[in-house]
């Protein structure tokens, strides 16, 4: 049977029993299953299918099986696949507004990192949107913290440390607190500070706890240093191809999965701290001079960030600082 004939006998069945053909979308994300993030989109995907009886299905391929991570964005906006899950501050080399989340010490908890999205996300969509993308919903990951292998008073204690960094960001940070900055990437962290390539690095009680950071390293300050988020997106044409109500239940489940993602993140925060604590690290929050120096970084580190991202960079910063 030709093509034609095919999609011809297919709508002919939907017309005669009044029930929609099933559409299956394939969805690439860069996490393994028992991330959160990828817990939280598997649960997203359930509540879309439950919701439209079946009419669309979306099938999870996680941890970098279908696409690399760095080839998602493209994947979908190029209609390799209709939607899928990155981590935003990746796309900072396209944009600087994709970068604000990562900019040290800008937001430094939940309630403002949410604020700055809030601030951040016209801009991003419209971004997005010249791209044929658009933002279903965002999940921030924990706040990133300072490692290191001896207790840290303040700024003082940092200079001439080897520090881990591993984007232009922190490498700037490591330049602006006296650290040399050495590139380690996630599963060559517990070899680099055992063998002395390292003193510290700042990432997030996750990374910290799944690498067993206690077996090299002392100290943890929670710093909440930035808060940076992955986004699940959608082709747009993708998504116009859907039924009205197809669309409403997509979007009623993104928002939900907004919100339990947000609180799955601050869950995980607290799990993973604990973990820390129950190995017997020192975790403490920085004290008044550590943070105050850090802020000055953060400072320096956003005014050089917005004269990258010019008037939309100027736009969200005021709109965050209302």
């Amino acid at each position: 049977m030709t093509m034609l004939r095919l999609a011809a006998a297919t709508a002919a069945l939907t017309f005669a029993t009044g029930v929609a053909v099933a559409e299956t979308w394939d969805m690439p994300t860069p996490y393994p299953d028992s991330t959160f993030h990828t817990v939280n989109i598997k649960h997203f995907a359930e509540d879309v299918k439950a919701a439209t009886k079946g009419k669309l299905d979306i099938k999870v391929h996680s941890a970098g099986s279908l696409f690399k991570h760095p080839e998602i964005k493209n994947a979908v906006r190029g209609g390799q696949v209709p939607i899928g899950e990155f981590f935003i501050s990746l796309l900072d080399n396209e944009n600087a507004v994709f970068g604000v989340d990562a900019v040290p010490f800008l937001a430094t908890d939940y309630a403002s990192a949410k604020k700055l999205w809030a601030a951040a996300r016209p801009a991003t969509e419209k971004l997005l949107d010249q791209q044929g993308i658009a933002i279903l919903f965002a999940v921030p990951w924990p706040p990133q913290g300072l490692y290191t292998k001896r207790a840290i008073n303040s700024m003082d204690d940092l200079k001439g440390l080897k520090f881990r960094a591993n984007n232009p960001a922190g490498t700037r940070l490591a330049e602006l607190a006296g650290m040399v900055p050495t590139q380690i990437e996630v599963p060559d962290i517990p070899q680099a500070f055992a063998t002395g390539r390292v003193d510290a690095m700042i990432t997030s009680p996750s990374t910290g706890a799944e690498s067993k950071s206690w077996d090299y390293l002392s100290h943890y300050y929670h710093t909440q240093a930035w808060v940076p988020k992955n986004v699940i997106v959608v082709n747009k044409r993708a998504f116009q191809r859907l039924d009205k109500d197809t669309q409403k239940a997509v979007q009623d489940a993104a928002k939900t999965a907004e919100e339990r993602g947000w609180t799955m993140s601050m869950a995980e925060t607290d799990a993973k701290l604990k973990i820390l604590r129950d190995n017997k690290m020192s975790v403490n929050d920085p004290n008044a001079a550590l943070k105050k120096g850090l802020q000055t970084i953060g400072e320096k580190m956003t005014a050089e960030w917005l004269k990258r991202a010019g008037a939309d960079g100027e736009a969200i910063v005021k709109a965050y600082r209302k």
